[in-house]
């Protein structure tokens, strides 16, 4: 798992669901910061709009309330003991995984055969701040290198650097 000191709070500008600019707080790795920077200001200039971002302390460091309230959020402790994605692996233990707008991008836990957090926005159709393959929020992500909901179920809020989680490096030469 990161260390404090390896994570860093970026303050960035996103268009919310009432049409109004807010500013928003993501904790991501330090080696991921520029490129968030980079992804987020595009998303911005592109309109997309992002319901809330607020860091996981701002909920207690519970989760399941942050996805439940809409939230985008990068930086997630996990358990030593966590099945899923135990510290040493998890991308979002690591700060390097973001996910954005939950409810209209949903993940299917298998645990339960259900979405989380919400099974309304499951279907990829257009609508107001989903992720679409080839969209601008999967456009903004993987021309900066990330990878799109990286594990075997649907994922549709998650990006991440990779799986186990491994340093930024960077957009790939295919994607540029």
């Amino acid at each position: 798992m990161t260390s404090p000191d390896q994570l860093r709070r970026v303050e960035i500008n996103h268009h919310g669901f009432d049409t109004k600019t807010h500013r928003g707080v993501l904790v991501v790795n330090a080696d991921t910061a520029d490129s968030v920077v980079r992804i987020f200001t595009e998303l911005f200039d592109t309109g997309f709009p992002i319901r809330q971002m607020k860091p996981l302390e701002e909920y207690g460091g519970d989760n399941t309330a942050s996805l439940a309230a809409d939230n985008t959020a990068a930086f997630n402790c996990r358990r030593p003991d966590q099945i899923n994605a135990p510290t040493t692996e998890s991308p979002h233990a690591n700060g390097r995984a973001v996910d954005i707008n939950p409810l209209e991008n949903p993940w299917q836990d298998l645990r339960c055969k259900c979405w989380k957090p919400s099974a309304k926005h499951s279907a990829r159709s257009q609508g107001k701040g989903k992720i679409l393959e080839g969209g601008p929020v999967w456009r903004a992500f993987t021309t900066e290198g990330w990878v799109w909901q990286n594990i075997d179920v649907p994922d549709y809020m998650h990006f991440d650097t990779g799986y186990p989680s491994r340093p930024y490096g960077g957009p790939s030469a295919d994607a540029r």
